[in-house]
């Protein structure tokens, strides 16, 4: 971030006006407003829904007052090995762009080393063949996917054919992987490119290029040109340059749709159309031109109350896709108070995070923690243990030798405090460890008073009653204090008149297939029955 926008620059507005299209840019301004003092009013689309809200240091609660599920991801066996739905085939599909032609991260590699002698196919052959090397463990060097396609020039044929045969025929040889499970046929690129099958795509001429459904040798032959055409952008770059996928460039987005439908058509899942698979690619509910105009109107409204000195009368303002039962499709509600626990608002931020400090690196802690769950920009991270011990500087070089470090190795254990601050934001953190051993589903942390962390909790109280009657406000009160299941609270928004798709999704967040999934999951924190739906109709009054 610049320091050009820090505080000082939004010090010099007498109000913000929101129309950002994903959270992390959301969660910054919302703390630049706070720490300078400046109203923002906050809004957002997603289809035909949309809202607008009114954010105040003090008065309102701000736009991370209230837990938010965190954007849908799906464990790294299932995308390289098992996929079941058209989404897993469109990760797999990313995740090979970087691997072929972006920056490289290896746990996000979905297809195997060449010169592997368990491989199936000619890379297994060579490996075989090959003799062993003294100087290197196991006797066999490993040459990595993106290097081996270098080296074939990225010819389209080969790399076909490693993604598509030989690493699928290895899959087959993994016997357990299949005994309940549909096993995957291998393609074999001549076979297909000879064939005239088009039985998988729409053959439908009134429907647009990206609308409609390819067969799977227009797939092959998208494959072929979007590969030549990336290997040719990947030169103009240089030898230590990489390309960043983009769901706006076009070949970028045909590999991608191309790559992700061959493995569909391989694992007996539905293939998808251009349109569909950019939607999902790049997490994109589709804009409503008159959605943005009617919210559009509505952040003025509130914009004219501040500038009139009448702030404690603005509303947070719903659109929704069906009128409630006053059959109204605006509905406009009291704005909230700030939440007491708030861990960006409150007066001292705290929060308490689990995870197992034997597992976790300070790499990790920065990366995924700090920055990529609490969205910080420049974190320094002081143990609080009475020596002042410096885990994380955001001065360049001054902490690299502990990243690769774990916690433990730095005495970190449950109970530890960990005093985190980002000048940037102004913002600062105490967080409190909690030690697990180990985490459901394989997370690597789980933040107490998340939108997880309140399911899960949920979970095991209807285990405990054996599925029998509904939660209490106090049952379900997190242990960060950040969420709750009571209608009075927050989640009274989550239940406001079919509007939940909106209060916690950003426009770019999740294709409509998951975001349906995100919503019944999301639908489960309210409280149920007849006298939940009483209580909001009384509220709704109540705010009108």
């Amino acid at each position: 971030m610049s320091p050009d926008y820090g505080t000082d620059y939004f010090k010099q507005f007498t109000m913000v006006l929101n129309a950002l299209d994903n959270r992390a840019a959301r969660n910054h301004v919302n703390r630049m407003c706070l720490a300078a003092d400046v109203p923002l009013v906050e809004s957002g689309t997603a289809g035909y829904l949309g809202q607008v809200t009114v954010i105040k240091k003090g008065l309102t609660e701000c736009y991370e007052c209230q837990p938010k599920p965190r954007q849908k991801t799906f464990p790294g066996c299932t995308i390289r090995n098992t996929p079941s739905e058209p989404i897993h085939c469109i990760v797999w599909a990313k995740h090979l762009f970087n691997q072929l032609f972006g920056e490289a991260d290896p746990d996000e590699d979905v297809s195997p080393d060449t010169e592997d002698p368990e491989l199936a196919g000619e890379a297994g052959e060579q490996a075989l063949q090959s003799e062993a090397k003294d100087d290197i463990a196991g006797g066999i060097e490993r040459k990595s996917t993106r290097v081996w396609a270098m080296d074939t020039a990225y010819n389209a044929e080969k790399i076909f054919n490693k993604l598509f045969r030989d690493d699928i025929k290895y899959l087959l040889s993994m016997a357990n992987l299949w005994k309940k499970r549909r096993p995957p046929n291998a393609v074999d690129y001549n076979e297909v490119k000879v064939s005239g099958d088009t039985n998988d795509g729409n053959s439908d001429s009134t429907l647009l290029h990206d609308q409609r459904v390819w067969s799977l040798k227009e797939n092959l032959q998208v494959f072929e040109d979007s590969v030549d055409r990336l290997k040719s952008q990947l030169k103009q770059q240089g030898d230590d340059d990489s390309l960043v996928w983009d769901k706006d460039d076009q070949h970028s987005m045909d590999f991608v749709t191309a790559a992700a439908n061959i493995r569909a058509h391989v694992f007996g899942i539905a293939l998808k159309s251009r349109f569909e698979v950019k939607s999902m690619a790049g997490n994109i509910i589709p804009a409503i031109a008159t959605t943005n105009a009617v919210i559009a109107g509505l952040i003025v409204v509130e914009a004219l109350k501040i500038l009139r000195g009448e702030i404690e009368s603005c509303n947070t303002v719903y659109l929704n896709k069906q009128p409630n039962y006053k059959k109204r499709l605006i509905v406009p509600c009291m704005l909230e108070k700030p939440n007491p626990k708030c861990y960006v608002c409150s007066t001292k931020p705290e929060v308490s995070v689990k995870l197992n400090t034997e597992h976790i690196t300070v790499k990790t802690l920065e990366e995924k923690i700090l920055k990529g769950y609490f969205g910080m920009v420049a974190p320094d991270v002081e143990v609080d243990d009475g020596l002042g011990t410096i885990l994380i500087s955001s001065e360049e070089g001054e902490t690299d030798e502990n990243a690769e470090g774990f916690l433990s190795d730095f005495g970190i254990k449950n109970g530890s405090r960990l005093k985190c601050d980002d000048f940037l934001q102004h913002y600062e953190l105490v967080l409190t460890v909690e030690l697990v051993e180990k985490l459901e589903d394989d997370v690597e942390f789980l933040v107490l008073g998340s939108v997880e962390d309140i399911m899960a909790q949920q979970t095991a109280t209807k285990d405990n009653d054996n599925g029998a009657g509904t939660s209490s406000s106090a049952d379900t009160e997190t242990a960060g204090g950040y969420g709750t299941t009571s209608a009075t609270n927050g989640n009274t928004k989550l239940s406001q008149d079919s509007t939940s798709d909106l209060e916690i999704i950003d426009d770019d967040e999740e294709e409509n297939e998951v975001t349906r999934d995100r919503v019944a999951k999301k639908r489960k924190l309210q409280t149920s029955g007849d006298e939940s739906v009483n209580i909001l109709k009384k509220k709704a009054k109540t705010d009108q």
